[in-house]
């Protein structure tokens, strides 16, 4: 070997080992930093006893008459309005509604409650109920706009203008009750997907209900 070959230098190996040691443990502790932030900074889920989950249980019973009505008359109407209008109101609904069984499913909830209908609306400026316990499930179904097993069944046997009209008698109330629980959860809530639907469901079904009566007064429903 010559004289002149160069010779390994422990101590700058044991430099640039130290260098490598420090970065590793500079980039844990960003890691553990900022994975220790996203947990403390991401908002905990909805609880049992929350506007938002009261409302995607209530909200979820209500679509669910809504899309059984809407699909009735999209199966039998004559009325190229009425039949458009009915196949919208279905499948909005029924994908919010599927929506609404998601976020109870993520959020580790059971998708029903032993309180009274509309309990968690009791705090909202939208409540005109009084004591939601004082009422029968009845009245409760009633206060929400829910059409009664006699109204289906009458609708079921409809045919015609008569079929017509009732939809849009039942449908109208049926909204005009899914508008102040949407108003609520938006007044009560804090989780933002929850009420950018309720949101959706008060800007949709508003433009439905002009639609409805628009179509009443063309087909002289309430003559």
């Amino acid at each position: 070997m010559s004289d002149d070959a160069p010779v390994a230098r422990p101590a700058v190996r044991w430099v640039v080992v130290a260098l490598v040691a420090v970065a590793v443990i500079a980039v844990a502790f960003a890691i553990g930093r900022f994975t220790a932030f996203g947990a403390t900074a991401a908002p905990p889920h909805p609880g049992e006893n929350s506007a938002e989950a009261g409302f995607a249980r209530d909200m979820q019973v209500h679509h669910t008459q809504a899309v059984l009505m809407a699909m009735e008359i999209y199966r039998k109407t004559d009325d190229d309005e009425l039949r458009t209008l009915s196949y919208d109101i279905a499948t909005a609904q029924s994908g919010q509604r599927g929506e609404m069984y998601g976020w109870l499913v993520q959020w580790g909830l059971p998708q029903s409650s032993s309180q009274p209908l509309m309990t968690w609306m009791e705090k909202s400026g939208e409540h005109s109920h009084g004591d939601t316990a004082a009422l029968t499930q009845e009245q409760l179904l009633s206060e929400m706009g829910m059409a009664t097993d006699a109204q289906l069944d009458e609708l079921r046997s409809d045919q015609g203008r008569p079929a017509d009209c009732l939809f849009l008698e039942l449908m109208i109330r049926h909204h005009q009750g899914a508008i102040p629980m949407a108003q609520a959860v938006i007044e009560l809530g804090s989780d933002a997907r929850v009420k950018e639907v309720a949101g959706a469901i008060v800007t949709g079904q508003s433009a439905e209900l002009d639609a409805m009566r628009d179509i009443q007064s063309r087909l002289s429903c309430s003559a």
